[in-house]
């Protein structure tokens, strides 16, 4: 196993370039630690155009080319969802600390195969699940350490999203099979809601799904659900990412709802307290290579994209302190709330529990393995 040495720093390697790749490797040459950075995707464009920009130390097509290298200490995943797993195999083989954006597969059973190998191999390992590092998450958490409602007996959450996001995601590749609104995007705020709710275990899960928008495309509009929990608790998750390209929230809007026996925490994480009108259009927020928003928008949510927002050149927000915090992680050692592997491995589980609930109208036990969700992604292309 690959031993970070301090004295030596951090020798970084990201694999995938694209819109969250480049964030994070902007955000390696801002960190001091940070002392060598290599880079690898497959479009020769987009790497050359990165290499230059954060003056990277190596830079090469080739992902086992750049794992080779003996600079390397830590590594970033961030291609394309469904080509995380061989990226992160070669990384446990080699023993380094990995940050891997969600999910660690689009495939139960390829996710349960590489929880595996990374758990045998003891490799330090979390997934990128950003909104656990807004303030008002964390502020949100501590208070339900401390008990501050009593115990929680049912939690709602309601996510709105921009369809940019699913029309960039199923532009970039044939098969669309998992590609649904709650494995994509409502895996963030059912890992927010699962968080909060810490020890408990779900065992049980009923969800109805819609497409009469993106049913075309191959995905669904919206899913809606109801996880029931090993203690009782009840925990409605919803999810729409139909919402037309002019809608203000330029990606993720979202509320929680905790109800506990002495009091209640409601948030608005919908960001319609900061709003700009303009005549003249407003930023997409959502870029993805190969993708041009279709129309413009006049009136924006501000703050309502994920990573954070640009100011003066910089970004600020979330993905800064995850980026940063994952940095200070693996190099001192530092507690942080990163999303562990097997965080990551069972938000994916359920999510795709609600699908499968949703195709079949029926509820779902919980656990479920692999086999039995890879199955029913099969019933749904017969």
């Amino acid at each position: 196993m690959s031993e970070l040495m301090p004295d030596k720093g951090i020798g970084l390697a990201v694999i995938g370039c694209g819109t969250v790749g480049r964030i994070r490797a902007v955000l390696a040459r801002e960190y001091p630690g940070v002392t060598w950075l290599g880079l690898c995707d497959i479009d020769p464009d987009t790497l050359k155009k990165l290499a230059t920009d954060t003056r990277a130390d190596y830079a090469t097509t080739d992902a086992a080319q750049l794992l080779a290298r003996p600079e390397v200490t830590a590594v970033i995943v961030a291609t394309d969802e469904s080509r995380h797993v061989d990226p992160i195999l070669m990384s446990v083989a080699r023993g380094f600390p990995l940050f891997i954006e969600k999910p660690l597969a689009t495939d139960p059973v390829e996710s349960a195969r590489v929880l595996a190998a990374i758990e045998e191999s003891g490799v330090d390992a979390v997934v990128g699940y950003t909104q656990r590092f807004r303030r008002r998450f964390l502020a949100v958490k501590q208070r339900l350490r401390d008990g501050q409602i009593g115990q929680v007996t049912s939690v709602v959450t309601r996510a709105f999203m921009n369809r940019m996001v699913p029309d960039a995601t199923l532009g970039k590749t044939d098969d669309t099979t998992g590609l649904t609104p709650m494995v994509v995007s409502g895996t963030h705020s059912l890992d927010m809601s699962m968080w909060l709710l810490e020890g408990r275990t779900p065992v049980e899960v009923y969800a109805r799904s819609v497409d009469v928008v993106l049913g075309p495309s191959g995905t669904k509009d919206g899913t809606f659900g109801i996880f029931t929990m090993d203690d009782g608790t009840l925990f409605s998750m919803n999810i729409n990412w139909a919402l037309p390209a002019i809608w203000p929230g330029s990606v993720y809007g979202l509320e929680i709802g905790i109800v506990g026996t002495t009091g209640v925490i409601d948030i608005e994480d919908t960001h319609r307290d900061v709003i700009v009108a303009s005549e003249h259009p407003q930023p997409a927020g959502y870029r993805s290579r190969g993708f041009e928003a279709p129309a413009p928008r006049h009136v924006d949510f501000v703050g309502s994209y994920p990573p954070g927002d640009l100011s003066d050149g910089l970004l600020w927000g979330p993905m800064r302190e995850e980026t940063m915090s994952w940095f200070s992680r693996i190099s001192l050692g530092t507690r942080t709330p990163h999303a562990t592997a097997r965080e990551g491995h069972a938000n994916l589980m359920h999510t795709m529990a609600m699908d499968l609930s949703a195709r079949r109208g029926a509820p779902v036990r919980l656990p479920i393995t692999p086999e039995e969700l890879r199955a029913g992604l099969r019933e749904e292309t017969r």
